[in-house]
Formats: structure tokens, C-alpha cells, sequence
């Protein structure tokens, strides 16, 4: 009853965010522009300086100058760019919008967000306020991926997925799928008239579904989403032969959002609650517990276990990290505020069981499925770090910006684990221009070099560390605004190389020079998410080599989740977090 009493309040309250997304600014925003060629290979230099000897940065520059010649190719490249810019919203979002992608969802795409564990039984009501408009620096921010996060669904293709929004069409959902022991099923949320359930009218629906559907030989479909994108598509495609399973597809791809009715997992020590539950916000445990109880292509999963575990899975190919922090933020605010409302006493329609027919070959893509999520299971592996010394206002005290200290402190603790410095950046939003999604912040350069060099040095005086440290952090604040005003290095080499790509220009020796990538093959991957609800942000690494890093920072403290895979022996995400740990408690002691 608790858990049901939770799923109903949390589906208000996605029903409440539906009705009140922001109008968009659209128009209003201007295009992402097309940094010069000039600037961008300047910057390009610049990078290189801490991953490479003098004799190849010599050579890099001599590829550069012969990139940059007048009517040479990369004037071509940069030609075809400039005029894609003009007939696009965004040039940028078109090369980095994560579909190409064949690795699984699970893990290389999807994120994540973590609830502090819920007591379901105090929870109740709705909220009735809008979202407000998001601003940086006084100016607007594209709101589009708002109108995107609901009623959206990620559609598996041979060389490349899509996208549908469904809630942008003239008659858009009036159900969620509600998924519970690895069965699908319509539930309408809209009364006749237009007007939502009450909390008491979703509490029926809900009573309907689980004393209906007790665990059952049905085949759990849902786990095919979790299979590599090239592996899903031709099952996808094989079902989609049969009439009723198309039906069920669309169903679910049309619907608001996924609301999970999870079992309870094995139970573990209050101190290891939230890496359990980051866990399974990610993957759902394995075939054995909540994998399959899942549809990893939606948009957005809201996840409520029967134990008071609570989260959300998030296509990130349908919104962002910061975007699904807001929807996360408006859902939890609104389950502490009381609603009281008596519900019309008028029939509702029973909530619909969807139906797959499953053939020999989708059965065994299924056991498949089960093989191939359980080694990812095995393979991810979550660190948390909550960090109660110290916040943002103790770093504002001393004067330094808060997240580029958090960077720096990064920086340090990787090099003292791998004794070596590598590629790392920063997410950064890109929506002050229109449908702008990530962007990317480089973090190593030779000011965070120097300094982490002189932090570890004991014949070096604190003051000489405070000034090496306050020089990177301005770097850092420079590269910041680079990116976030539209001078992407990345991107920007991204869309260059595309644009070879489609003309079918030989790729420029510019990219296949072995300097690019020491640059550009990132090892440590970043983003700092805020969260009002004490909300964990999740997310893992993008390759197997690469630890992804997500944190919060607050006034007088900060929390980390630091995930990598175990395969890769190298990296390992209790070290890292300890490393962090370590690098914040000392460079305190300079300041």
C-alpha cells in the first residue's frame, strides 16, 4: 500500500509538470554560431601543450598550418559548415545527439538521478506552480528539451536511432505505461473532461493492476531494450511483423512516461543504501531482479521499489542531465505538500494489459538480453562520496570560484592515482542558443598541470600553490566561457569531420594525426548537476577506459558519484573517490 500510495502521488505530480512546462523561447534565442577556423585551431594548440613532447607539437603545427591554408581543404570543410549553420537551428546538436551510438543504452547512455531513501506514507499532494524559465547570466535558455522530456520515446534503427515526441502532436497521451513484474500496461490519467486523476482515482487504477498481474511465465520483453543498439533494432524489426506487438510498441513509445513498480532488492547496511540505489536507478540489479521490469528506450522511467527505494532513468537522447534535475526536483517537492480531493464517483476504464507475441528468435534474444545485461551488472561499478567539510561558501570566503576548485581538486586526485595527467572536460549547457544541448569544457591544461605538479611538491611554499591554483582556475573560467558562448574546439572539429564525411573528402591529416586524439580521448568525464531534492545524479562512462564523475555542490557541502568499469584494471572508482576526498582536504589547507 505504501509503495502504491507513492507511485500514485508521484504520477500527479508528472501529470502536474506536464501541464506547466514553460512556452519556449525559441525564436527568441539566436543560432549556435561557427567559431573561425583560426581561432578554433589556436585553442586547438593550446590543449595540446600538456599531452605532447616539443618535436610533435612541432609537427602538429605544421598539419594545422597546411589545415588552414587559403582554398585548402579545411576552408572547404569550413564552407560547408558555415552553410549547414544557416539551414539548421543548431549545427552542433545534429553531430552529438547520441544516436549513432550501437553500444547499449544501459550504462553508455542512459542517466540517472538517486533518491535519498522515502518514507512513501507522509508523502502526498500536488503542486500547482509553473516552472520558470531557466537563465544564465540574465539571459534566457533554449527550454526546449522540456517539451521533449515527456511523451518521448528513443526508437532502435539499424545505423542509427531516432526519436519520437509524441507530445507535440495534436492529440497528445492521456495515459502512462505502468510496468510491474515485467509486464506492461495502459493506465489513462485524464478523466473524460479533460481533468487528471485524483490521487484516490490513480489509487484504484493501481490496486486493479497489482492484484491482476502476480508474477507470470510471460516473457519479459522489456529486457530487449538493454541489448546493444544493432542487436535491438533487428528485434525490433522482427516484431513489428505482427500486428498486436506493433500496437504494444506504440503504445508504450506514446505514452507520458514509464513508472516502474520494482520488487524490493537484497537488503544492505543503512551506509550502502545510496550506492544500492544508484544501481538500480541505473540497471534495475540484473534478469534476476528489475532489469527486465524496464523500457530503457523511454524518456523518461519514474523508478519506486516496494523497500523505499526511489529514482528515475532518463534517455539522454531525449533531454539532459540538467533538465531531468528539474523534473526530479518538481516531482519530490510536490510529494511533501498535502492534496486533498474528493474524487467523482464516476467508472474508470480498466487499465490495459499490453500484449507481445513472441516468436523463437525474439525468445532467444531475450535469454540474450539476460546474458548481456548481467555482465554489465557485474562490470559497473558506483563510488559515492559525500563531503561534509567544507562547501560553496567556504570557497567564495576565500575568494576562488567554486567549480573550477572542484575541477582542480579532480585533477589532482587522477594524478595522484595514475601518476599521469589526461583528456578530461566538463559538461557544459549550451542552451542559450537555440536547441542547444552539451558542450564540452576542457579541463587539463598546462595552468591544472602546474599546478597539480607544484601541489605535490614539498619544497614548494603554500603561497606559490595558492597563485599556481587561483591561474588554473582562471583558465578553467576562461574555457568556460569559450564554450558555453559558442567557441567549441570539440564541436567544432566534430562538425568539420562530419562535413568530410558527407562530401566524401578524405579525412584531413589534421584528424588522423596521433596528437588528436591524446587531446580529444578522454579519461575522465564531468558535470556538475544541482539538485534541491538531495537528488544523486548519475551517469556512467561513455567508454570502458574513461571514469565518469557527477557532483553537487552546495553551500556547506558537496556530494560525488564517481562510477568506471571493472574490466578495466586501471581504473578504479574507491581509489578515485578516496583521492578526491583527499586533494579537497588538503588544498583547504593552502587557502
Amino acid at each position: 500500500m505504501i509503495l502504491r500510495f507513492c507511485t500514485r502521488t508521484v504520477v500527479r505530480n508528472i501529470l502536474s509538470f506536464n501541464s506547466v512546462v514553460p512556452k519556449l523561447f525559441l525564436l527568441a534565442l539566436p543560432t549556435q554560431p561557427v567559431p573561425t577556423l583560426q581561432h578554433t585551431c589556436e585553442r586547438y594548440l593550446i590543449l595540446l601543450e600538456p599531452f605532447v613532447e616539443v618535436d610533435e607539437l612541432k609537427r602538429t603545427k605544421q598539419l594545422v598550418q597546411e589545415f588552414l591554408k587559403p582554398g585548402g581543404v579545411g576552408e572547404k570543410l569550413q564552407k560547408g559548415l558555415e552553410k549547414k549553420a544557416l539551414n539548421t537551428d543548431n549545427w552542433v546538436s545534429l553531430t552529438t545527439d547520441y544516436l549513432d551510438n550501437r553500444l547499449p543504452v544501459v550504462a553508455y547512455s542512459n542517466i540517472s538521478g538517486s533518491f535519498p531513501r522515502m518514507d512513501f506514507r507522509d508523502k502526498r499532494g500536488q503542486i500547482s506552480e509553473t516552472v520558470p524559465v531557466d537563465y544564465l547570466g540574465g539571459k534566457p535558455l533554449c527550454m526546449n528539451q522540456y517539451s521533449q522530456l515527456l511523451s518521448s520515446c528513443r526508437i532502435p534503427g539499424l545505423e542509427m536511432d531516432s526519436v519520437v515526441f509524441h507530445g507535440k502532436t495534436s492529440y497528445p497521451s492521456r495515459y502512462i505505461t505502468l510496468a510491474y513484474n515485467s509486464q506492461f500496461f495502459m493506465v489513462d490519467v485524464y478523466n473524460s473532461d479533460g481533468t487528471p486523476l485524483t490521487v484516490h482515482q490513480l489509487c484504484v487504477q493501481l490496486e486493479r493492476i497489482c492484484s491482476s498481474s502476480l508474477e507470470t511465465s510471460t516473457e519479459p520483453v522489456g529486457i530487449l531494450t538493454s541489448l546493444n543498439r544493432d542487436s535491438w533494432s533487428k528485434c525490433y524489426d522482427r516484431l513489428i511483423q505482427d500486428k498486436p506487438n506493433k500496437e504494444a510498441l506504440s503504445a508504450i513509445q506514446r505514452s507520458i512516461c514509464v513508472v516502474c513498480l520494482d520488487k524490493a532488492m537484497p537488503q544492505v547496511p543503512d551506509d550502502m543504501y545510496s550506492r544500492g540505489n544508484v544501481l538500480q536507478m541505473m540497471h534495475g540489479g540484473g534478469s534476476q531482479w528489475n532489469s527486465a521490469n524496464r523500457w530503457f528506450d523511454k524518456s523518461v522511467q519514474f523508478i519506486i521499489g516496494e523497500d523505499g527505494a526511489f529514482g528515475n532513468n532518463i534517455s539522454h537522447s531525449c533531454a539532459d542531465g540538467t533538465i531531468g534535475m528539474t523534473l526530479t526536483d518538481y516531482v519530490s517537492a510536490s510529494i511533501k505538500k498535502l492534496e486533498i480531493i474528493e474524487s467523482p464517483t464516476v467508472p474508470l476504464p480498466t487499465p490495459q494489459k499490453l500484449h507481445f507475441n513472441i516468436t523463437a528468435d525474439i525468445k532467444k534474444a531475450i535469454e540474450e538480453a539476460k546474458q548481456s545485461i548481467d555482465k554489465i551488472v557485474q562490470d559497473l561499478d558506483f563510488s559515492i562520496l559525500s563531503f561534509s567539510h567544507y562547501g560553496k561558501n567556504f570557497l567564495k570566503a576565500n575568494k576562488m570560484s567554486p567549480d573550477p576548485f572542484i575541477q582542480m581538486a579532480i585533477q589532482l586526485a587522477y594524478y595522484r592515482v595514475h601518476l599521469q595527467h589526461c583528456a578530461s572536460y566538463e559538461a557544459a549547457s549550451m542552451r542559450l542558443f537555440r536547441q542547444g544541448r552539451v558542450g564540452e569544457i576542457p579541463s587539463t591544461s598546462s595552468a591544472s598541470v602546474a599546478f597539480v605538479m607544484a601541489f605535490n611538491d614539498p619544497n614548494k611554499k603554500n603561497t606559490e600553490k595558492v597563485d599556481l591554483l587561483r591561474k588554473a582556475i582562471e583558465v578553467h573560467k576562461w574555457n568556460t566561457s569559450m564554450e558555453i558562448s559558442g567557441q567549441t574546439v570539440f564541436g567544432h572539429f566534430l562538425g568539420l569531420q562530419h562535413q568530410a564525411t558527407e562530401k566524401n573528402i578524405p579525412m584531413p591529416d589534421i584528424f588522423t594525426d596521433a596528437s588528436f586524439d591524446k587531446v580529444f580521448d578522454y579519461r575522465l568525464a564531468t558535470s556538475q548537476v544541482q539538485s534541491k531534492s538531495g537528488c544523486l545524479p548519475c551517469a556512467c562512462p561513455y567508454q570502458r577506459k574513461t571514469y565518469d564523475i557527477c557532483y553537487t555542490l552546495l553551500k556547506d557541502d558537496m556530494a560525488f558519484v564517481l562510477s568506471a568499469f571493472k574490466t578495466n584494471t586501471e581504473n578504479n572508482s574507491e581509489e578515485l573517490k578516496k583521492a578526491v576526498e583527499d586533494a579537497l582536504l588538503d588544498m583547504r589547507t593552502i587557502l
